[in-house]
Parts: structure tokens; sequence; C-alpha cells
């Protein structure tokens, strides 16, 4: 796998991405402090810690009160007493290094709140990560319909410096094979670029269809990150995947 090697400072920053945008473009959305933050669980379940101290740790676990929290990490997170694995997962972080192509085929719209319920049926239907009532305040979202049912999305999410991330990235099994994925991360990749900004996204590794689409509109693999779901427990953790 070709990996791409970046100055010291952004590799550090995309290595921390929910700690990066909860402490800049996102701190009006933080709930904890300067050990611990997450997003409200109406809008993210994503979570980080400052460092791996026991007050980071303790942090961790009264935020997760109010919900799982998803943490990313360069390392696989070792069992906690207090917080329970309930899903561990391999992903692929991914930046465009290349201008975006905008090759559109069908009328694509923002969407906003009045879109929430079309956009949860959306993705609870194709799942590509967490989708929340109130994620689409992250950024920017844009869509495709047909005869008014939205039948593919695309977004912003994490936000930091001068990196803005791709994500909610959808389409309806029934719309497959018309180039809309390619054309939605296109065109906000081609909008991230033309604010002086580096796109980025994050894919499950197991994904090679997406993995391989991303690759052919100019992404490259940075490196691997580690996706671990969090729950609270009441006793020592039973680490499951």
């Amino acid at each position: 796998m070709a990996m791409l090697e970046l100055p010291a400072a952004d590799a550090a920053a995309l290595d921390r991405p929910i700690w990066m945008a909860l402490n800049t473009a996102h701190r009006g959305l933080a709930l904890g402090g300067r050990h611990a933050v997450r997003y409200p669980p109406e809008v993210a379940p994503f979570a980080a810690v400052a460092d791996g101290s026991p007050d980071a740790m303790a942090g961790l676990r009264d935020l997760a009160e109010a919900g799982p929290v998803a943490v990313l990490s360069c390392a696989a997170v070792a069992a906690m007493e207090g917080l329970e694995i309930r899903q561990a997962s391999a992903c692929r972080q991914m930046l465009a290094v290349a201008a975006a192509t905008v090759l559109p085929r069908a009328p694509m719209v923002p969407l906003g709140a009045d879109d929430v319920p079309a956009m949860l049926a959306l993705t609870a239907l194709t799942r590509p990560g967490p989708f929340q009532r109130r994620t689409h305040e992250l950024g920017r979202y844009i869509g495709i319909r047909d005869e008014g049912t939205l039948v593919a999305m695309a977004g912003e999410r994490m936000r930091f410096g001068r990196h803005t991330e791709v994500s909610a990235v959808c389409v309806h099994p029934g719309y497959r094979g018309r180039g809309y994925a390619r054309m939605l991360v296109g065109a906000l990749t081609a909008e991230i670029q033309a604010r002086g900004e580096t796109a980025f996204l994050h894919v499950f590794d197991d994904n090679l269809d997406a993995i391989a689409l991303y690759e052919r509109m100019g992404f490259v693999t940075r490196r691997t990150l580690q996706v671990t779901i969090l729950q609270r427990s009441d006793g020592a953790i039973s680490p499951r995947a």
C-alpha cells in the first residue's frame, strides 16, 4: 500500500482529527474539558482524549455516559475499566492530492434541516457511518433526488486548519452504477480545494470498491487508523470486534 508522507505538523493533526476539530472549527459543539472531548450524541458519537493519562481516561468514561463514543487512534485501543469495546475496525485515511474533476450528470442540491428525515432514511439504508439528526450542522451537505426522493448524498464532517473531511457518501442500492458517488465527492472536493484546503476522508479497510473509486479520483492513502466504539460498563472490559 502506497503511503502519503506529509510535513510533521500536518501529519500530527491528521493523526488526531477528532481532537483537532473539537478544539478548533467545532469548538462550539465540544462537550467535556481539557482532558477529553466529544460531540453531542445527536451530532456524532466521536470523542478524543488529550493523551493517555488517567485524567483523560476518566474524562472519556464520563463522556460515554451520554452514549457510546467512537475514537480514532493510530494504535489499537486497550481495554480499560468502566468502558466496553463494542466494535473495533481498521480504516484508511485518504487525502486528495490531485485537483478534483467534476463531471455533473444529474442536478445536485444543498441539504439542510428540512432534509434530515430523508438523510436519516438514506443513511439507515446504506450505512456509510454514523449519521445523526444534527450531523448536517458540521458542514455542507449535498444530494441527488429522483422525483423528490433523496437517492444519493455526501457532505463535510470534521474540519481543522486547512483540512476538511468528506463523509456520509452513500447511494441508494437501486441507483448504484450511475456515478453519483463520484459526482458528489468530486463536487465537494472541488469546493474544498477552491477554499485552499485539502479534502480527506476515512473508509473502512475492507471497503475495496470505495477505496478503488477514491484512488481513481486522486485520493491517496496516508495511513491506517483504528476506529473503536466504546460504551459504559460496570465492570472489567471484555473486548469484542
